[in-house]
């Protein structure tokens, strides 16, 4: 018998993904098979699957938090903005077009069905199914049609827990007014509630608690407070990429241009990690720093865009100014096709068919094309003899001379460019850092000896989670609420 339960939240960033990972490691920890399920998920940092597809970042780490593998049917509907009103939708892992928002409004209900034929494979799997929502249910204009909420769980029919976020103030009215808000129906399938983020004596907010469970009607099944190790764990929303900065600390610096479109930003977690790292998200209206040791490009979700926008921030200027100082670059993915000298969307790919001359710092030019690389992929760093592992997620093909000057072998094949002056470097290969030895060997080159044990730090963090879960969030009341699916 498998049973369900789905995490709803009275906003984005409440802390539903963090939760959901930390249910599901207490409950692997209890001896149970647990899958996590997000019907619609929408990010940019995402993970690729054993079995060739793509999905949510925040799923991906909830799968290991179940210790299995990530699978596509864990997050079935993917958006990936690429614009500030359009998305690449992926399916069941794979492209299945680009929407503007009004468009996959009208026809997102039509997507039910794979999400619900992902649903009934995984409840073949295990006992249980521990689910997000995205966004809220009080978004009752976006109620007709819906696949990522109350429309999943009444066509699932699955039990829902409504979570609260107390940090940002006014939970109360945050979980009392999204049931005034729901219909009769949604209202039907919530079992409870809990508050998230507390910080300080929780018994200070025990008529807070009353208080909701009197209005709604609703038991509340913890007052869940902030857990420190969050940071600890890859992030999923883009909200969450400025905490991951270290600015101020001592070491090595190395800044990271925050642009509109970037992706897979948690390649920068295990630098951030580090102790003689000082790493800089540097937002928008900020110059790059002229102390800076290293500037990572990171992934973008929209490269030729997010180069304009690159540009208008006067950060291509620094960026030159940082070479000819001697500064080091890394660009990854679609950082690395803005190094180039051009970049070309025949087909228009990303956008309206165009070609634009890149950053010029490598010899290398990149045309876009349809087809979309996704592997996992076993490597090497010749220059340091380390093994690692990594990804590829991306469009395009980058061919010129500088990739004569490989830095990197995976599956056997030279991967990545070096310019003439050894100064600057790229590749399509994502997770390069979380290679521990690899990490050490690359930030010695700036003198810094790594100290920390990175996909061991993730397990001990999810282990604390789910102990953090078990001691303020009733488990035992969230199972006997779960229904039969």
């Amino acid at each position: 018998m498998t049973k369900a339960i789905m995490i709803q939240g009275t906003g984005s960033n409440v802390g539903k993904s963090m939760i959901v990972a930390g249910i599901i490691r207490a409950c692997v920890r209890r001896g149970m098979k647990v899958r996590p399920f997000k019907p619609q998920n929408m990010s940019n940092n995402a993970a690729v699957t054993s079995n060739g597809g793509e999905i949510g970042r925040a799923q991906a780490l909830q799968a290991r938090a179940a210790e299995v593998a990530p699978h596509t049917d864990m997050n079935p509907v993917l958006l990936k903005p690429q614009s500030a009103t359009g998305a690449q939708v992926i399916v069941q892992g794979q492209i299945a077009g680009h929407q503007e928002a009004t468009a996959f409004g009208r026809n997102k209900a039509a997507l039910m069905p794979r999400v619900l034929d992902s649903f009934n494979r995984l409840a073949t799997q295990c006992d249980l199914i521990v689910i997000e929502g995205a966004g809220s249910p009080a978004e009752t204009n976006l109620r007709s049609g819906d696949i990522a909420n109350m429309g999943f769980a009444t066509a699932a029919d699955v039990p829902v827990i409504l979570m609260g976020d107390i940090d940002r103030g006014g939970v109360i009215a945050q979980i009392v007014g999204t049931q005034a808000v729901m219909q009769s129906a949604d209202n039907a399938q919530v079992r409870g509630f809990a508050v998230n983020k507390f910080r300080g004596d929780r018994s200070l907010f025990d008529a807070g608690r009353d208080d909701i469970a009197k209005r709604t009607g609703w038991p509340c099944l913890g007052v869940i407070p902030w857990f420190d190790g969050a940071h600890r764990l890859p992030a999923e929303d883009v909200m969450d990429l400025p905490a991951r900065s270290r600015s101020g600390g001592a070491g090595c610096v190395i800044a990271v241009p925050r642009l509109p479109r970037i992706s897979n930003f948690d390649d920068l977690d295990p630098l951030a990690a580090e102790s003689g790292v000082d790493l800089r998200i540097i937002m928008p209206g900020s110059p790059l720093p002229g102390d800076a040791d290293l500037v990572i490009l990171a992934g973008s979700k929209a490269t030729i865009a997010d180069l304009a926008a690159l540009r208008a921030e006067g950060w291509d200027t620094d960026l030159a100014a940082h070479i000819r100082r001697g500064g080091r670059v890394l660009g990854l993915c679609g950082g690395y096709q803005m190094l180039g000298k051009r970049i070309a969307d025949p087909q228009g790919i990303e956008g309206p068919p165009c070609s634009v001359e890149g950053l010029g710092h490598l010899d290398v030019e990149t045309v876009m094309a349809p087809i979309k690389h996704l592997s996992l992929k076993q490597g090497n760093h010749p220059a340091s003899g380390t093994s690692l592992s990594g990804y590829e997620i991306h469009i395009g093909e980058t061919t010129g001379p500088d990739t004569a000057a490989s830095w990197l072998t995976f599956d056997g094949k030279d991967e990545g460019a070096t310019s003439l002056n050894g100064l600057v470097q790229g590749c399509y290969m994502h997770g390069l850092f979380s290679s521990d030895s690899f990490r050490a060997a690359y930030l010695a080159q700036f003198g810094v000896a790594s100290s920390v044990a990175f996909e061991t730090g993730v397990e001990a963090t999810l282990d604390a989670l789910a102990a953090h879960i078990e001691e303020y969030f009733d488990i035992d009341l969230m199972l006997e609420m779960a229904g039969e699916v």
